[in-house]
C-alpha cells in the first residue's frame, strides 16, 4: 500500500511540472493501472530473432537507448497497444509500447536495454506497477 501511495505522488507531482504524460490534460482518457511482472531483453538473436534482431513484431527497428517495451498479448485488449505510452514505477521517463512478446508469456512486461546484457540479467524478473492513458 505504501508503496503504491510513493508512486501516486511522485507521478502527480511529475504531472504537476509538466514533465510527465499527465501534463497536457486528462479530457476523454482514463488512466489504467495495473501490476504486471517485467522482465528485460536485449537486441541478440537469441532474445529475439536471429535473422533479425533490432526489428520488433510491430517492424520497429529498435536502438539501444530507446526507452520501449514489449508487451504479453493478454494486455493488447486491455488497452497496451501499439505506441501506447507507459510509466514503470521505479524507472524514469516514459516508454512506448513497440513489441510484442511471444504468445506463451501473460500479464508480462519485457523491458528492452539495449545490447547490455549484463544489466537484464541484473534485472530478472519483478513485479512492477504500470500505468498508462487510455481513450474512454
Amino acid at each position: 500500500m505504501q508503496k503504491t501511495i510513493l508512486f501516486w505522488l511522485k507521478w502527480l507531482i511529475v504531472g504537476a511540472m509538466g514533465l510527465g504524460f499527465l501534463a497536457g490534460g486528462c479530457a476523454g482518457r482514463t488512466v489504467k493501472v495495473m501490476e504486471v511482472t517485467a522482465t528485460a531483453y536485449n537486441s541478440i538473436g537469441s532474445q529475439t530473432h536471429p535473422d533479425h534482431e533490432n526489428i520488433t513484431a510491430w517492424g520497429d527497428t529498435l536502438e539501444p537507448g530507446m526507452k520501449c517495451i514489449a508487451v504479453s498479448r493478454d494486455l493488447i485488449p486491455a488497452g497496451l497497444d501499439y505506441e501506447t505510452k507507459v510509466k514503470i514505477e521505479g524507472l524514469p521517463g516514459t516508454y512506448r509500447v513497440l513489441d510484442k512478446m511471444n504468445r506463451r508469456w501473460t500479464q508480462r512486461i519485457d523491458i528492452y536495454m539495449g545490447n547490455d546484457v549484463e544489466a537484464a540479467l541484473d534485472w530478472g524478473a519483478q513485479q512492477v506497477t504500470i500505468s498508462w492513458k487510455e481513450d474512454k
